[in-house]
């Protein structure tokens, strides 16, 4: 993919998908467009049965420092229906782990972003924060309840009505991160997260982020149990258990339909 100077670029290394936010004249800002082509690349990257996990980050020394404020207007007509949103929502159901790798800035559209992966590791440089009290904006209510659901209420409300900067220790604190390294660590310590997953049952993780999510109705569980017993990803971990051996885990995600 050639990189343009508003841009996402994915590059994808054995069992990891690496999404990086390039636009570095914004500081990584998510243009119209930017959030328009986060859909569809999600879409590819789920369907990749190579692809074991993602990592999203940002180009340089920064996340993501929020949308664009030169093509807001069209953010706020949208409201909640907003390109903003879909791409979050997106995100958030990506059927593999999400690594939110966090660099510098990680402000609004990008707190946004960070907040719908399934994991979030900050250098130790990192900056948090939720401005749309400074701007008299409304933020949309799933990006709120998504927020309010990760760190709880108390501490939502902190950054929604202050909209003040945190750093990363704080953001420790409250659980918007949950690891805080040296920057010159922060790409060794993803590396190691992403080989564990990418070395665990595909078929465990995937029921597990399901049902941590809340997305697994009672027959939906019941179809996980199901698979584990039917295609032996059971059977080759307590084998290799007792053979002393890593396991070879061969399930692969079914079609949508399944």
């Amino acid at each position: 993919m050639t990189v343009a100077d508003a841009e996402i670029v994915v590059e994808v290394t054995g069992p990891v998908a690496t999404v990086v936010i390039h636009h570095p004249a914004r500081r990584n800002a998510m243009t119209p467009a930017m959030w328009r082509q986060l859909p569809p690349l999600l879409d590819e990257l789920e369907a990749d049965p190579a692809v074991r996990a993602l990592v999203l980050t940002g180009a340089g020394d920064t996340f993501c420092a929020g949308a664009d404020l030169g093509d807001l207007d069209e953010l706020l007509a949208a409201g909640d229906g907003s390109i903003a949103v879909a791409a979050e929502e997106r995100l958030a159901g990506f059927a593999k782990p999400t690594i939110a790798a966090i660099r510098g800035a990680c402000v609004g559209g990008g707190c946004q972003l960070a907040a719908a992966c399934d994991l979030r590791v900050a250098a130790d440089d990192a900056r948090f924060g939720v401005p749309p009290a400074r701007l008299g904006l409304v933020y949309p209510a799933p990006t709120t309840r998504r927020l309010a659901r990760l760190i709880g209420p108390s501490a939502a409300k902190y950054l929604l009505f202050t909209a003040e900067l945190i750093d990363a220790e704080r953001a420790l604190r409250i659980g918007l991160v949950d690891e805080v390294l040296p920057e010159q660590r922060l790409a060794a310590r993803v590396q190691e997260i992403t080989a564990s997953i990418a070395q665990r049952s595909p078929l465990s993780v995937a029921a597990a982020k399901e049902i941590v999510d809340d997305r697994a109705a009672p027959s939906r569980i019941a179809w996980w149990h199901r698979k584990a017993l039917e295609s032996g990803e059971a059977r080759e971990g307590i084998s290799a258990v007792r053979d002393r051996r890593t396991p070879a885990f061969a399930w692969a995600p079914p079609p949508a339909d399944d």
